[in-house]
């Protein structure tokens, strides 16, 4: 299938391994971008973020990050500064980020993408590294 798709990729990330694992099972082959290494700009971020339908502080990632240590639990930060931070420390940027010609989203959970994604595109099923099944045999979603 040709799609232009982006992921934001973490490879670390299980979360982010099962959206690249479930793009791929459609049959694309996604631009992939190590977003660590390689952040978005701040409009690229912050249009991403509107794209899907998120507040800036619901796409910060807390957890394995300096986000406490930054001070960004504090409810008086404005989006430009939350976005600072996200691009200043880019593990802060929660992921993965998915852009298609059908939307965009952040995977969390993985099966999220599937709302972006063409729904005839999967053959056969799909299964999660941990054993969760998203897709039946068919390649209907199971979740």
């Amino acid at each position: 299938m040709i799609m232009d798709v982006v992921i934001y990729h973490n490879p670390s990330c299980g979360t982010s391994r099962n959206t690249l694992a479930l793009i791929r099972h459609a049959g694309i082959e996604p631009t992939v971008i190590d977003y660590l290494s390689t952040p978005p700009g701040r409009e690229e971020l912050a249009a991403m973020i509107r794209g899907a339908g998120l507040t800036v502080r619901e796409a910060v990632r807390e957890n394995g990050t300096p986000y406490a240590e930054l001070g960004l639990e504090d409810p008086a930060l404005s989006d430009d500064q939350l976005l600072t931070a996200m691009l200043d420390h880019p593990i802060l940027i929660n992921r993965p980020f998915v852009v298609t010609p059908i939307g965009t989203r952040l995977a969390r959970p993985s099966e999220a993408v599937l709302d972006i994604l063409p729904a005839d595109a999967f053959m056969g099923p799909f299964v999660k590294e941990d054993g969760e099944a998203v897709l039946d045999e068919n390649g209907r979603r199971l979740v």
